[in-house]
């Protein structure tokens, strides 16, 4: 099967071979290849432009650093895959999918009952040992592991969560079945290396980054849901509105989020 074109010409001036080279590969990532497209090899695009391979390397490095570009250990140097770009406010993480004609699947990997740690106790507003659901689900986009959700439900209000199907959207399932709709979250986020596990469930090496969210939902004032995702660095990302505001002023000021 023939590659992709590669019609232009790297010639001798001010501008360096390797920042010449990366135009080039960046237009042919952007615009001829789709996202898991392998790039021609080192010595293939040494030959095929006249320059040595450290010219090459350092033009494949910045576009890898650039994210645009992955490197696979025997494999070698393919287009990155599009971040899917979340927006902060409440949705379903299936409706979100769905929205962006992506096809979502859950996977229910626990899915049982216990008693919490105290700081979740204490942000669900529950008793003392006081047992709430414990959900733990594995979140695809188009068949590609994306999220990693762990999360703790308020029995109280959604009582008997297990006997659903929780492989759909849960928002919908809180409002159709038991008349709760979240109406306001707070959500904490920050970056972090995946551990072994969340690195095997996500498909990816261990260390590698991760966007992790711990959300506390609740409806009309009752605390539902504490929740922590982990999502893959290198396919998600978040675009936020920012206002010139007091950020304490009202009750969005914290919301975000998808499900």
């Amino acid at each position: 099967m023939a590659g992709p074109e590669l019609p232009e010409l790297i010639v001798d001036g001010p501008k360096p071979k390797h920042a010449q080279l990366r135009e080039i590969l960046r237009r042919l990532a952007e615009q001829e290849l789709s996202p898991g497209s392998p790039i021609p090899s080192e010595r293939d695009l040494a030959e095929r432009y006249g320059v040595s391979r450290m010219t090459v390397r350092a033009a494949v490095g910045q576009l890898v650093t650039d994210g645009l570009l992955t490197r696979s250990k025997g494999r070698g140097t393919f287009t990155a895959r599009r971040r899917v770009d979340a927006q902060l406010y409440l949705e379903s993480f299936t409706d979100d999918m769905h929205r962006r004609g992506m096809v979502p699947a859950t996977e229910v990997l626990t899915s049982t009952e216990g008693v919490p740690p105290e700081n979740v106790a204490t942000a669900l507003d529950l008793a003392a040992a006081e047992p709430a659901h414990r959900l733990v689900r594995l979140r695809r986009a188009d068949g590609v592991p994306l999220a990693i959700e762990r999360g703790w439900y308020n029995r109280r209000v959604v009582p008997d969560l297990g006997a659903h199907d929780l492989s759909g959207s849960l928002y919908s399932l809180f409002a159709d079945v038991y008349g709760v709709q979240l109406d306001n979250a707070r959500q904490t986020v920050w970056a972090e290396g995946a551990d072994a596990e969340t690195a095997r469930l996500l498909d990816v090496r261990r260390g590698s980054p991760l966007l992790s969210f711990r959300r506390i939902s609740s409806s009309a004032g009752r605390p539902v849901e504490h929740m922590t995702s982990w999502y893959r660095g290198d396919l998600y990302q978040v675009t936020m509105q920012l206002d010139r505001t007091n950020p304490g002023a009202g009750p969005n000021s914290a919301k975000g989020g998808t499900r």
